[in-house]
């Protein structure tokens, strides 16, 4: 069996997004409150500065989701050539990665934004490689 499996591009764009939203999620959950802290000033002057707590959970919660998924979904990937929960993983990490760019639009961070299609680009790629 070869090293990454028959599908070597898909197993390391889910590698590739684990580390990504797994570090984000693990982040948020061991310094919450600055992360909230950060974030509250980074929105102060836009229409989401009274719900960055209720928005920051919300990430969190699909962040974390989406690696899980995309853990298992690797594995499967590896040892049986199943793609439905590696996809379900990284179509939740492209809807995480379209909010947070609304959220740096809506603060005007436009370098924050810009910076967000990278990660975009991958994460389309791995939707497509695993669709088909």
């Amino acid at each position: 069996m070869k090293l990454l499996s028959n599908h070597p591009t898909e197993i390391l764009i889910l590698l590739f997004l684990i580390v990504t939203f797994l570090q984000s999620g693990i982040d948020k959950l061991l310094d919450w409150k600055g992360n909230v802290s950060f974030i509250k000033d980074h929105f102060k002057n836009s229409p989401l500065k009274n719900s960055v707590p209720f928005l920051l959970a919300v990430i969190l919660i699909i962040e974390i989701i989406a690696g899980v998924l995309m853990i298992i979904g690797a594995y499967q990937l590896y040892t049986s050539e199943l793609k439905e929960i590696a996809l379900l993983g990284v179509e939740l990490s492209a809807i995480t990665l379209i909010f947070l760019l609304i959220g740096q639009r809506l603060a005007k961070d436009y370098a924050g934004a810009m910076s967000l299609a990278v990660y975009f680009i991958i994460t389309l790629l791995g939707v497509y490689l695993l669709n088909s």
